[in-house]
């Protein structure tokens, strides 16, 4: 306990005797897992969203202006043979186009205008939920009911679910990458910092080193001084993602409600943000390893 005492007083004076440097350190590590807490969070809400639209994803069939009640029988009967619908809804043009008023409303008096409607009628298939899964088998299905008379159009929302799937992959990797380059630079960052104290205290350590101190004794402080600049970096990127949070919840949530059915941002979890905050530590303590290692 006594060791401990020591190593934070030693560090905490060496700190504020370097502070500008320091405080470098501090806004640098705080600006990787900034950077990192941003991509997690950002990387949260989109995985909810596409589970939310994955959960309700549905099979679209557009029929032409002059399907025939037979064309509709074979339709259904492929539907219902499937296997793979839990229910079906039949939209007229009218239905379609009052939904259309209703989902965009700054639209709805150009609509209006129009001399003739313009929106088809449809079969919206409501999918079970294990054929979620079962994409080919989907994907055939939409296939086969496109190549059936009276078909315009077959829409299935999964297949740009898909797309937008691999978009988030690419985003989390280019992101993984930034965070590494961040990492690196902050833990170099704090071991600059430390280095600098161990130099202004070199005269101090070799005394230590001459009267027989314990070389824990010698290199503890400058591993608890990169251990509370790492720690400092990860509270303070907490806060800054937590401000950033409130101001984009205040402004643009209820804007994320209606366009993309978002219902509220959520911030990370408590177990991820404190992960963030041991991050911050662990680098800090490797880039003070770094010097201590070297003090003799």
């Amino acid at each position: 306990m006594r060791a401990l005492q020591y190593f934070f007083s030693e560090a905490a004076a060496s700190l504020w005797r370097g502070r500008r440097a320091a405080i470098l350190a501090v806004l640098t590590i705080a600006a990787g897992l900034f950077v990192l807490g941003l991509f997690l969070a950002l990387n949260g809400n989109l995985q909810g969203l596409v589970s939310r639209w994955t959960e309700s994803a549905e099979l679209s069939v557009y029929l032409k202006d002059d399907a025939t009640d037979a064309q509709m029988r074979t339709l259904d009967e492929l539907i219902d043979g499937s296997g793979l619908a839990a229910a079906r809804s039949y939209v007229t043009r009218a239905q379609a186009s009052a939904r259309f008023r209703e989902d965009f409303p700054d639209l709805a008096g150009a609509a209006g205008q129009l001399e003739s409607n313009p929106f088809p009628a449809s079969i919206d298939v409501r999918l079970k939920p294990e054929a979620r899964s079962a994409g080919g088998a989907v994907d055939n299905l939409a296939t086969a009911l496109a190549g059936l008379a009276g078909v315009a159009d077959v829409r299935y929302d999964r297949r740009w679910l898909a797309r937008l799937t691999g978009v988030i992959r690419f985003v989390r990797a280019v992101g993984l990458v930034i965070v590494i380059v961040l990492a690196i630079a902050s833990a170099l960052t704090i071991a600059n910092v430390v280095r600098l104290a161990a130099a202004a205290r070199q005269e101090e350590i070799e005394i230590m080193e001459l009267v027989g101190a314990p070389i824990a004794y010698v290199r503890g402080p400058f591993v608890v001084e990169g251990i509370l600049q790492g720690g400092a970096g990860g509270v303070l990127a907490l806060a800054m993602l937590w401000a950033l949070f409130a101001v984009l919840r205040a402004r643009y949530g209820q804007l994320a409600a209606d366009a993309i059915g978002l219902d509220a941002l959520s911030f990370l979890p408590w177990p991820m943000a404190l992960a963030i905050v041991a991050g911050g530590m662990v680098l800090g303590c490797l880039g003070g390893l770094v010097v201590a290692r070297g003090v003799r």
